[in-house]
């Protein structure tokens, strides 16, 4: 049998929270599945507009409402300073679309990762001057640990608002505005604000400003489609507000309401808009804007968002598909090395004999750190010379996943200077119960020298030190996860539990995936069950196919477990405990019920003695 944690452990009615009980009358499986992510009353489950939290809670905003205003008003050049992922992309273009409504005189400009790096750099200023010669910079995805680039902008006179997201624990840079629901003494009830949420809430308290002065105005909700968009790539929490927020951008793709660019990508992707679900904007538009940043220039992404002709989408678009192609084939490379490397040192002996083969390998900064990896169980950090920075944090994620260990990948800044006062970055991904930044910034307030530049999120961050010092950051940060109980590392897999016998069906599949938006924060519903096998069958060696009989259910249920492991299957099998969720499988324009496995086991029968 498969080792599962409950999601929820009650079982009758009357141990539902009172409010949530009228619900559990029409169905105990939705009443079950709320409860457990956090739900009270059906209030919380509501995505009118009118339910956003007000803009008045986020620090700073009427300041940086007022100085928008009269920028507008007096014809100042804004630059818009964005950041090279989706988050930064999608909140660059709800800048540019709606300021450029209201009347503003606006332009962009992302940092190319592989020159100037992540936010307001006093080079990214110099550029930004130099080419556009703005009077007020505007920043979005970044900007929340920016002092040098701020005082840079200011010494020529230029104004500075700062809208961002990302976590800090410093006091802010003195912009003349910084709106962040994570900077210091903000009371916004929400944290979960990604940045293109933090520009969204900018924007429309700056459009009710000027509607309420007869000024020239914009509606800015029919840009939710790229807050939705922005919000679920940058791996939002799906908390009301920002399920309130994504509900709204999903319908309006639904209802060919979506920007030019996100249509013209799905088209590349060969998706229905009208059909499109919540984890679309994460695993099929976001990894095409993304690459845009990751292999080439996030402008590229950017103008794909901002394209107000098909033509143009259409070819943006399909330049995108392109770059992610090739993102695909370099991310693919590298984590086929960073699982060798993985499995290797495993594998191998810790005695002198392997030290003395580390030692005459290229990879020595990779071989000898890795082995004290795998030695105490708590992390996975990797570099190569050779690897490009543009994927890194996706093979992170990879690694993280596949071994349940925090893990940061390393490359050059710039491939062509690996000597150890030379740069290299990190891009770091972790698990449930370690807060990565925090971690490295531990690590950073230990030894002040080490780190060059660090930020992010509790599951995200990224960093930067010379390739000399990755010795003993490895080092220093064992020692912060040597801290933690063993218990955090332990990978749990949770459950929601039995289903009963009538929600085995393509009614219940569809309410379910509409009944609310799943992700991040708020889990997509995963059910287990004892099943019977009537039959089954293996497509392109890889593909376990089903067909399952469960107890009251009249029909058989089809499912199947993709790039099964074939070790764990037995021909022989009558019965298997499986993790599932609920999918709906379309096949000539047929709609059918499908499980898909996410975990198997064998369930062997026990004869009892007599």
């Amino acid at each position: 049998m498969l080792n599962l944690t409950p999601r929820y452990t009650s079982t009758r009615i009357d141990e539902l929270p009172a409010l949530l009980q009228p619900l559990a009358a029409q169905s105990m499986t939705l009443a079950r599945l709320y409860a457990a992510r956090g739900i009270v009353q059906p209030d919380e489950l509501e995505t009118q507009l009118a339910g956003l939290l007000p803009a008045e809670q986020l620090k700073g905003i009427i300041e940086a409402v007022r100085l928008l205003d009269v920028a507008i008003d007096e014809g100042q050049r804004i630059l818009i300073v964005g950041d090279f992922d989706c988050d930064g992309a999608t909140s660059t273009a709800l800048m540019m679309r709606a300021l450029t409504a209201m009347g503003a005189k606006v332009d962009f400009l992302v940092p190319d990762r592989f020159k100037y790096g992540y936010g307001l750099t006093p080079e990214i200023v110099e550029l930004g001057i130099e080419t556009y010669q703005p009077q007020m910079i505007v920043t979005v995805d970044n900007g929340i640990s920016s002092h040098e680039g701020v005082a840079r902008a200011q010494a020529d006179g230029i104004t500075v608002i700062i809208t961002d997201h990302h976590l800090t624990t410093k006091e802010t840079p003195p912009a003349e505005a910084v709106v962040n629901p994570n900077q210091l003494d903000c009371n916004f009830a929400s944290k979960a604000l990604v940045g293109v949420g933090v520009a969204f809430y900018v924007l429309g308290r700056l459009a009710k400003l000027r509607r309420e002065a007869g000024k020239s105005t914009v509606q800015v909700s029919q840009y939710l489609d790229l807050v939705a968009l922005g919000t679920i790539a940058d791996v939002g929490v799906l908390d009301k507000n920002n399920r309130i927020l994504v509900h709204h951008g999903l319908n309006a793709i639904r209802q060919g309401r979506g920007s030019l660019g996100i249509l013209a990508l799905l088209e590349q992707a060969g998706r229905d808009p009208k059909k499109m679900q919540a984890q679309d904007f994460g695993f099929v538009l976001g990894p095409r804007i993304n690459a845009a940043g990751r292999m080439d220039n996030m402008r590229i992404g950017i103008e794909c968002l901002l394209a107000d002709d098909w033509a143009t989408a259409q070819r943006l678009a399909q330049e995108l598909e392109q770059l992610n192609r090739t993102r695909r084939q370099v991310e693919g490379e590298m984590r086929a090395q960073a699982d060798s490397i993985v499995q290797a040192l495993a594998a191998a002996d810790t005695s002198i004999e392997a030290d003395a083969d580390a030692e005459k390998s290229d990879d020595i900064i990779v071989q000898h750190k890795l082995e004290k990896k795998t030695t105490n169980n708590r992390s996975i950090v990797l570099y190569q010379d050779d690897w490009h920075q543009g994927v890194i944090g996706i093979v992170a994620g990879r690694l993280k996943e596949s071994h349940y260990l925090p893990s940061i990948v390393f490359a050059p800044a710039d491939t062509e200077r690996t000597g150890d006062d030379d740069a290299i970055k990190g891009s770091a991904r972790s698990i449930a119960g370690v807060h990565i930044r925090d971690a490295i910034e531990q690590v950073a307030e230990s030894y002040p020298d080490l780190i060059s530049h660090f930020g992010g999120h509790a599951m995200a961050a990224g960093l930067t030190l010379k390739r000399g010092n990755f010795d003993a950051f490895v080092t220093a940060f064992d020692a912060v996860l040597a801290q933690m109980g063993d218990e955090v590392f332990a990978e749990k897999k949770f459950t929601d539990g039995a289903l009963q016998a009538s929600d085995f069906s393509l009614w219940f599949a569809e309410h379910l995936a509409e009944s609310s938006i799943w992700g991040h924060g708020f889990a997509p519903p995963i059910f287990d069950g004892v099943f019977e096998v009537l039959n089954y069958k293996v497509l392109k060696d890889k593909h376990l196919k089903l067909s399952l009989r469960y107890p009251e259910v009249q029909y058989p249920i089809e499912a199947i477990q993709f790039n099964f492991d074939s070790s764990v299957w037995d021909y022989r099998a009558e019965k298997i405990h499986i993790l599932f969720e609920l999918d709906i499988n379309e096949w000539n324009g047929k709609q059918s019920l499908q499980l898909m496995i996410k975990d198997l086991a064998l369930v062997k029968e026990t004869v009892e003695a007599r």
